[in-house]
């Protein structure tokens, strides 16, 4: 059995430890009011800042990237930080773009973290599509993380990053079994597009956790921007609406405070 501390920093971003790996995903450090561009018409402003600054970080082992080309996800005190890390996995595109050596994974490519006195870490790249059907060549390509190391009790660690419900993100239940996901929700729509999503609502959050059936599932990417539309309350909302298996599975973290997570 291992225990993993995790501490939300704002957003999508996370230090997961881990038996003396220290990850970070998503890394997101401008301070709030910027606005930031996404592109076709698109764009948000930052309206909190991280929880911890980056200053104040421990020495990063690994960044989990999930994609490189939106400031919610990378932002310019972030993109500083990647040359510092000991390593960044992110999508095949984004390796090529990033002015730091990277990993880049294909969908359901894996690769490894090793370091002595430490257990391995296998990282295997999850589908994710930011956006509705046919959204790909204007969104981006974008990917989730599963990580196995020897001794979780209940399955992988799960980061789905930035993803709508779709069949790709269905296929993780049939292929993994998953103990802790950092669910990445938000409900994100834009005025210039209307009603379409580009990530989970909190209703499919729910739907894709039963599917799934994780043990723990901890919401992250719902606040701190002003294009994130399903607040804390949909999310306790839709899940007090599902299975008790499902309602019992959330954990919320406090912002900027580390939190002991048995997987």
């Amino acid at each position: 059995m291992t225990d993993v501390r995790i501490t939300h920093i704002g957003g999508p971003t996370t230090l997961i430890e881990v038996e003396g790996w220290r990850l970070l995903t998503d890394p997101t450090f401008d301070p709030a009011g910027g606005r930031y561009d996404f592109g076709w018409g698109t764009s948000s402003r930052k309206l909190t800042g991280p929880a911890i600054p980056p200053g104040d970080l421990p020495p990063i082992d690994a960044v989990l990237l999930t994609h490189d080309h939106h400031g919610d996800n990378l932002d310019d005190a972030g993109r500083r930080l990647l040359p510092t890390a000991g390593t960044v996995i992110t999508t095949s595109s984004a390796a090529g773009r990033l002015d730091c050596p990277a990993r880049g994974l294909a969908v359901w490519a894996t690769t490894r973290l090793e370091a002595p006195d430490r257990p391995t870490i296998e990282v295997t790249a999850t589908p994710a599509r930011h956006g509705p059907p046919l959204s790909r060549p204007v969104v981006g390509d974008v990917t989730g993380f599963a990580l196995r190391w020897a001794g979780q009790e209940h399955g992988v660690l799960w980061v789905t990053g930035d993803t709508v419900l779709h069949r790709g993100v269905r296929h993780v239940a049939d292929r993994l079994s998953v103990g802790t996901t950092l669910l990445h929700l938000g409900g994100v729509r834009f005025p210039a597009t209307g009603p379409l999503r580009y990530t989970m609502t909190a209703r499919q959050g729910a739907d894709l956790c039963r599917l799934v059936g994780a043990h723990t599932v901890i919401p992250v990417h719902y606040e701190g921007w002003g294009h994130f539309q399903d607040s804390r309350d949909a999310i306790e909302r839709a899940f007090s609406r599902a299975p008790d298996d499902v309602r019992h599975s959330i954990r919320w973290l406090s912002i900027g405070a580390p939190t002991t997570i048995t997987v």
